[in-house]
């Protein structure tokens, strides 16, 4: 169903427009068309929290696990112009699970043809085939992820017979002028982040996030994609310490590029993970609290964050309490393979 031919694939049922050609991925010349195409289909779809750069798609894209973009993308063309692309990955869960999430982009005025249809299909064959290489049992899930502003990608994947699993909110404050006064607990404090506790933070982030749903195993070279990520900002990270072990981090991080491009000032106040001995003691609020005031001191004027809707830790209700309020949801769908 694949070929390494980057001049012409056949994909099944693709639909009759003049022109039409579908290939693999070339190499970093495709980014910047990447970019254009993941832009213009989020802007359509009101998306305009959750855009890229081309700094931080290239190097998302190049340095995710269990994927090679020569074999594991499709793109499509129409006389030569680039006009959707989708690709595929695996994860291990915890539970033994592989995950093969796909997920992609089209122009808005390519949409509506059967190019979203005929891409889908041929990422499901290309998960078949992956999946036939794989050793051992356990279930195996075609999965995918869509926001709620996307109604015609849902109706395409009911179609296909997948179903929601689970859902995320995307929040944002409205500003940063009453947040509210939390206390550290008592024998816990922040420190400015140094290198040498980089392993340290990322090892607590992991075990913290180990008891949210869809965890995944994690592999050996994690460590370094995620220090080395363009967003990974550790002087602004907020890590609360009880003596030399991490209780909790909130790994905040600013996209300057995306914030003059969309003309907002908006801080991210991700990744906030409590380790379980110090749970139930406000440490997460009080992290959030002293986040949103670092990111208003910044200049920010907005801080957003996503949150899973059954999060264990009921963070939805601790985000609303800080002012969080929802301004969009991602569905999670998944079917077996």
């Amino acid at each position: 169903m694949y070929s390494n031919d980057t001049k012409s694939l056949p994909v099944q049922d693709a639909p009759d427009i003049a022109g039409l050609t579908f290939r693999h991925f070339r190499g970093d010349e495709d980014y910047p068309d990447i970019l254009a195409i993941n832009t213009a289909s989020k802007l359509a779809d009101g998306l305009n929290y959750d855009l890229h750069t081309l700094e931080t798609i290239s190097y998302s894209y190049s340095n995710t696990a269990n994927h090679d973009p020569y074999k594991d993308m499709l793109i499509a063309e129409v006389d030569g112009k680039m006009v959707a692309f989708n690709r595929v990955f695996m994860e291990r869960e915890l539970d033994g699970s592989r995950v093969y999430t796909h997920f992609g982009f089209v122009l808005p005025e390519y949409r509506g043809k059967g190019l979203g249809r005929a891409m889908i299909r041929w990422a499901e064959a290309r998960i078949r085939e992956r999946e036939a290489e794989q050793q051992g049992g356990g279930p195996a899930y075609y999965n995918t992820s869509v926001a709620s502003r996307a109604a015609h990608l849902e109706d395409l994947l009911k179609e296909g017979g997948y179903k929601p699993v689970r859902y995320e909110f995307v929040m944002e404050t409205p500003d940063l002028n009453n947040i509210p006064e939390v206390p550290m607990p008592e024998g816990l404090e922040i420190r400015p982040v140094t290198p040498d506790q980089y392993r340290a933070i990322f090892e607590g982030n992991v075990e913290a996030f180990r008891d949210h749903w869809g965890a995944s195993e994690i592999e050996p070279e994690e460590f370094d994609r995620w220090l080395n990520h363009p967003l990974s900002q550790p002087n602004i990270w907020v890590v609360a310490w009880d003596g030399d072990q991490v209780a909790g981090s909130i790994l905040n991080y600013i996209i300057e590029d995306m914030n003059e491009k969309t003309g907002r000032k908006v801080g991210y106040t991700e990744s906030i993970s409590v380790r379980r001995p110090w749970r139930r003691k406000g440490l997460a609020r009080a992290m959030l609290s002293h986040s949103m005031k670092m990111h208003r001191d910044l200049g920010m004027e907005q801080t957003a964050l996503g949150v899973d809707t059954e999060n264990p830790s009921g963070a939805l209700q601790l985000y609303e309490s800080m002012g969080y309020v929802v301004t969009g949801k991602d569905t999670t769908y998944r079917k077996p393979v």
